[in-house]
């Protein structure tokens, strides 16, 4: 009678086990894997980041790679700005010496001299100077609608020749096609004419004659 209860006992362990193993087998890996990250998210683990597997180290060149690509897109977008022109100041902005106008008058009252006190009176009401850093312009006309303008690129020489005791003087430029510009009567002629100079990039060395006249 025992013996027969044990066996049937046996019978039953087996077939549960059986069972429970059929069972197991037919849960999908998917579940399996998603219960072992559940258990994983509850559970903190301290361990080396070289024991890491390869598969899910970070892909160090390939972020690299992507920084490297965004900032060159980034530099070669144009911007809107325009780049700012360069600003013009004006270093000499003035008409013939006073000091020309002054002897002018004196001598006028010969009347051989009469003909130069007109061209000084002339000169002084109706002709302006004007250098910058880019630019030469000379302005004439009681309006001043006469006007010319020419860059310190195409100055080929300067020369300088003082009036009276070299108060004044006239500033002589030649352009590189060979045209004269004679200024008459400029103050301050031999720093304006290495001004000139200075900005034609050429040596600040002024050619200069014996003192004339008025």
């Amino acid at each position: 009678m025992q013996k027969t209860q044990n066996s049937i006992l046996s019978r039953s362990l087996h077939n549960e086990t059986r069972r429970l193993t059929m069972a197991a087998s037919s849960i999908p890996p998917s579940t399996i894997i998603v219960r072992k990250s559940l258990l994983l998210s509850t559970t903190t683990f301290s361990f080396p980041a070289s024991s890491l597997p390869s598969s899910i180290k970070l892909p160090q060149k390939h972020i690299h790679r992507r920084l490297l690509l965004a900032s060159s897109s980034s530099a070669a977008v144009p911007s809107d700005s325009k780049p700012a022109a360069k600003k013009e100041t004006v270093y000499f902005d003035g008409g013939a010496h006073y000091g020309d106008l002054l002897a002018n008058l004196v001598l006028g009252l010969t009347i051989l001299w009469l003909p130069l006190t007109l061209a000084a009176v002339s000169r002084a009401f109706n002709l302006r100077y004007r250098f910058t850093n880019l630019r030469v312009t000379v302005i004439s006309g009681l309006t001043g609608e006469d006007r010319s303008d020419f860059s310190y690129k195409v100055i080929k020489d300067v020369q300088v020749v003082p009036r009276f005791i070299g108060e004044w003087g006239d500033i002589i430029i030649t352009l590189r096609d060979g045209t004269k510009v004679d200024l008459r009567s400029v103050p301050k002629f031999r720093e304006i004419a290495k001004y000139c100079l200075a900005m034609a990039d050429q040596p600040a060395v002024v050619k200069e004659s014996g003192a004339k006249g008025f």
